[in-house]
């Protein structure tokens, strides 16, 4: 049985996806990872962008898009959420996941940089995967979900 990720792709008014730059890398993403387990895929998603970017979504407003062939050993759950183009700063954001480093064994962030990227094709700002699950999803329909004036982000801690 493939692991599933779940995750939340925020769209704004310009025509932007919300995206964390992986840490060490230039590969962005959404917000998401693993659903621990007894987990909904909705709570994971809302928890996931908290741990990796400080986000308080409201899970109620989650659209959900479904689950997708991702990884040979991994699926990918997604939510949608359509926001203000000035509700999500991403300057204020922050991640509270952390791994060992794989040379220094040093805790180092999930992810290191927040950003608006373009939600439309090429998506070249992310791994080939991911691109293809974004090409698939259809975006005139995320465009037409109730907008949401301001996300709230928790200061580091």
């Amino acid at each position: 049985m493939p692991a599933l990720s779940c995750g939340v792709v925020i769209a704004n008014e310009r025509g932007q996806v919300f995206a964390c730059r992986a840490t060490g890398t230039r590969r962005w993403d959404l917000p998401k990872g693993l659903a621990d387990p007894g987990e909904a895929p909705r709570a994971a998603a809302v928890r996931e962008a908290w741990e990796e970017a400080g986000l308080r979504l409201p899970a109620e407003a989650l659209h959900e898009l479904g689950a997708f062939a991702y990884l040979p050993a991994k699926r990918l759950h997604l939510f949608a959420l359509r926001v203000a183009a000035d509700a999500l700063d991403p300057g204020r954001c922050h991640c509270r996941s952390f791994f060992p480093h794989p040379r220094s064994g040093r805790a180092v962030p999930e992810a290191d940089a927040f950003a608006w990227q373009p939600a439309a094709p090429p998506f070249d700002w992310c791994g080939r995967n991911l691109a293809r699950v974004l090409g698939g999803l259809d975006w005139s329909a995320i465009a037409r979900l109730p907008l949401l004036p301001r996300i709230e982000v928790d200061a580091p801690a």
